[in-house]
């Protein structure tokens, strides 16, 4: 089969469902898939969901315990270069079918590592990995060279009314 470059990117919720939401399924077609997350440390409930495939899904966070407001410290950076690398070398591993690099956008926003090398991993990857990146902000070099872009606009949202992040639908 062959893979392709897939982007959701955007202000809308739903880039990361979407991207678990893909996992799932591969893993249903008995596909291996790797879930990089970069600037995520904290407990999501997908954590827990992915567990029930662990033989097929396999998920590793790249940040640390909180999310990155002002500039990024000398450990988010190391994270983020550490897990790029990591997952470069599980890209070509011939492991997994199925890559995601979730919120992969927002470190490069951060400046956490260049953009020239996650496209160098884009046009270097094995032609049978799917490879799917998400976050805002993604960089129109990422857009130009994706055969799939997906932007998530938010057109109404409850937390402008104070709702917060809610356990089992935001986080």
């Amino acid at each position: 089969m062959k893979g392709y470059v897939q982007v959701y990117t955007g202000n809308g919720k739903g880039k990361t469902t979407a991207a678990i939401g893909l996992a799932v399924r591969a893993a249903g077609a008995n596909l291996k898939v790797f879930i990089g997350q970069f600037v995520k440390g904290m407990h999501y409930s997908e954590l827990e969901s992915l567990k029930r495939f662990s033989d097929l899904i396999t998920i590793k966070q790249f940040g640390r315990d909180c999310f990155i407001y002002n500039d990024p410290t000398e450990e988010d950076i190391k994270r983020a270069r550490d897990g790029l690398k990591e997952s470069k070398e599980i890209i070509n591993s011939g492991e997994y079918q199925v890559v995601i690099l979730d919120e992969i956008h927002i470190a490069l926003y951060y400046n956490l590592f260049p953009v020239d090398e996650v496209i160098d991993i884009i046009k270097n990857k094995p032609d049978d990995v799917e490879l799917i990146l998400t976050g805002r902000y993604a960089p129109q070099e990422i857009i130009d060279i994706a055969d799939l872009v997906t932007e998530m606009r938010e057109i109404k949202h409850y937390y402008v009314k104070g709702v917060v992040a809610r356990e089992g639908i935001e986080k």
